[in-house]
């Protein structure tokens, strides 16, 4: 049959295209050019692809079975090639990073002169925000999410897991008292998330089941505000691991119920989508990344 990786772009690029003059203008290639090949490559294959009209083109069912194929095909080819000509060359470029407040803060910024001094060759923009972004509409690479995906169009890689702590300042329980049980937590000031709602849910073990959904009498829209709000004594919170660590061994913050606490652990993913031209960057990040967590 004889089919060029040439006949799969310029299918590929006359259908993303839709139409003739624009694929030709991408690929620098005569009108009259890209038809012939369209042709020659339906008669190899002998079948129709494109039904042509005056005005557009529109895929055969043949047409439609072909372009995932191709398109599988092309990409597998240009993985394999960017894979041989990055060995021996220094990924460089600009990275776009997006995690939340807290994430940033306690597990990235901490890293980020040694991953500089690493590739210094890649820039890096960091940006935080307290809920999930669109990786397309904000022109991020990479994204650090954190609980159940929810995304199935990213790639995700999994970074690692935090345990949650249910915590509370020393000054707040000497005022309040410290909470023996779980239903002690009822005659307490619990400080919880605005959104999304799955966050207010504590691993704490209790008689109606294996965790405790609260209600909030103080709540903020990230982690790092709920961790300050905790550190002046303002109620109880529950923190991941990666917040509170450091609280906790200096004593600023103090774990409790540790004996209810049913050892759920947050997931925590890098998503992003696949892009050939970003791979080497990407994962010179999350290699460096998941080393360091």
């Amino acid at each position: 049959m004889n089919i060029h990786s040439d006949d799969l772009r310029i299918f590929i690029a006359v259908v993303d295209s839709g139409t003739l003059s624009a694929a030709a203008e991408q690929l620098g290639q005569t009108t009259s050019g890209l038809s012939r090949a369209l042709t020659r490559l339906e008669q190899k294959l002998a079948t129709s692809l494109l039904t042509r009209t005056t005005r557009r083109m529109e895929l055969t069912e043949e047409g439609r079975l072909f372009l995932d194929k191709a398109r599988s095909i092309i990409a597998a080819m240009e993985e394999a090639e960017e894979a041989i000509q990055v060995r021996h060359q220094r990924p460089s470029g600009r990275l776009r990073v997006d995690a939340s407040p807290p994430f940033m803060l306690h597990c990235v910024v901490p890293h980020i002169a040694e991953f500089r001094s690493n590739f210094p060759d890649i820039t890096l923009e960091l940006t935080s925000n307290d809920q999930n972004i669109d990786l397309l509409e904000h022109r991020t690479d990479i994204a650090i999410r954190h609980g159940a995906l929810q995304d199935s169009m990213l790639h995700a890689r999994r970074l690692g897991a935090s345990q949650l702590h249910i915590v509370a300042s020393p000054d707040y329980l000497r005022k309040h008292g410290t909470p023996a049980s779980v239903e002690e937590l009822a005659q307490h000031q619990l400080l919880g998330f605005t959104q999304p709602e799955s966050l207010n849910i504590w691993p704490l073990r209790q008689q109606q089941g294996e965790n405790l959904t609260i209600t909030p009498t103080l709540l903020a829209s990230g982690g790092e505000t709920l961790r300050q709000l905790a550190l002046h004594g303002l109620g109880i919170a529950c923190l991941s691991a990666f917040m509170v660590r450091q609280d906790i061994a200096q004593g600023t913050l103090i774990d409790i119920l540790g004996s209810h606490n049913n050892g759920y652990r947050q997931q925590i993913h890098a998503v992003y989508y696949r892009n050939t031209q970003l791979a080497r960057r990407i994962s010179c990040f999350l290699d460096f990344l998941q080393l360091k967590l």
